[in-house]
C-alpha cells in the first residue's frame, strides 16, 4: 500500500516546507505586503486570486459589520463573560457563540437565494412574476424571508446599500443579486410594508453568492467581519476592571410567588423525614 493510501488528511489550503509556508500554492513570504487581507482572506476561502474588483469587494464586506455597540448579543455576552474570566480568548468565543439565525449570519440568506434561484431557472431566466410565485410559496409556509427587516432601519438600510453601491461599480453584482431583489420587490408588495429593507446580513448574502461563497464560508466571513469590534469591546471590559457583571433588580420582573416545600411534598407522597 502506498503512503497516499494510508494518510487520512488532505488539503489543499496551505503547505509548510522548511524554508517557506504556501498558501493556496503561494509563498506567504510573496503574499506579505503585496495583498491586502481581504484579498489573501479571498484566496484562502476561495482557492483562487481575487479579481482587483473582487478584493475591493471583501474589503468592503469586512468593513460592514465592524460593531454594532451594545444591541448586538454576541457583543453584550462576551462582556458578561470576561467581566467573571478576563480572558480576550474567552470573550470571542463567547461572541461567536452567539452568531445564528436571528443574528448576524448569512448562511440561512444565502442558501436561500441560491436554491430559490437554481429552482427559479429551471424555467428560463427567472423575473419578477417568478419572484412572486417565489415569495407565495414562502407565505404560504409561514416562514420568514432570511435578510430581510430590521429594528432600527425602515425603508432603507444604509449599510446594504453601500454593499450594493460598491458590488456595482466593482463589477462583482450579478443574477443571484438582482433576483433576492426582487423577491424583496415582491416580499414589500404583497404584504403591504414597504418599510421592510433588505438588511446588510442579507445585501452580504446576495454579493458572497454572486461571488461563489457557500453559505457556511458567508457566515465565516460574517464573523471575521465583526471579530475588531469584539476585540474592542472585550478590551475596553477587562480594563474597566467590572467584575461579576450581573442583570439590575430593576430590570427583571421577578415573580415572588413563596411555596411550601414540606406542604408540597407531603402531597406528593414524601415522607416526613
Amino acid at each position: 500500500m502506498e503512503d497516499n493510501d494510508r494518510r487520512s488528511w488532505r488539503t489543499a489550503i496551505s503547505d509548510i516546507e522548511k524554508s517557506e509556508v504556501y498558501i493556496r500554492g503561494y509563498g506567504l513570504g510573496d503574499l506579505i505586503g503585496r495583498m491586502s487581507f481581504s484579498a489573501a482572506t479571498f484566496l484562502l476561502i476561495r482557492g483562487q486570486l481575487p479579481t482587483p474588483g473582487e478584493a475591493r469587494m471583501m474589503d468592503a464586506i469586512l468593513c460592514s459589520v465592524l460593531d454594532y455597540g451594545l444591541k448586538k448579543p454576541g457583543t453584550v455576552a462576551a462582556r458578561y463573560c470576561v467581566s467573571a474570566n478576563p480572558s480576550m480568548t474567552a470573550g470571542l468565543a463567547t461572541a461567536i457563540l452567539s452568531v445564528g439565525e436571528y443574528t448576524l449570519a448569512p448562511d440561512d440568506a444565502g442558501r436561500f437565494i441560491m436554491e430559490s434561484y437554481a429552482e427559479a431557472s429551471r424555467g428560463g431566466t427567472p423575473g419578477e412574476a417568478a419572484a412572486a410565485a417565489e415569495i407565495d410559496k414562502v407565505r404560504a409556509a409561514r416562514r420568514r424571508v432570511p435578510g430581510f427587516g430590521h429594528p432600527n432601519f425602515r425603508f432603507l438600510d444604509p449599510r446594504a446599500q453601500k454593499l450594493k453601491e460598491i458590488a456595482k461599480a466593482e463589477g462583482v453584482w450579478g443574477p443571484l443579486c438582482d433576483w433576492y431583489e426582487a423577491l424583496h420587490r415582491a416580499f414589500t408588495t404583497k404584504t403591504g410594508k414597504p418599510e421592510i429593507v433588505v438588511n446588510e446580513v442579507g445585501m452580504m448574502a446576495a454579493i458572497l453568492a454572486q461571488m461563489g461563497f457557500t453559505p457556511a464560508e458567508m457566515t465565516g466571513v460574517a464573523i471575521l467581519s465583526t471579530m475588531p469590534g469584539v476585540i474592542a469591546h472585550v478590551s475596553e471590559e477587562i480594563q474597566s476592571n467590572v467584575r461579576i457583571r450581573t442583570v439590575p433588580d430593576d430590570a427583571v420582573e421577578y415573580e415572588r410567588n413563596r411555596r411550601d416545600l414540606a406542604g408540597d411534598l407531603k402531597q406528593k407522597g414524601w415522607s416526613s423525614r
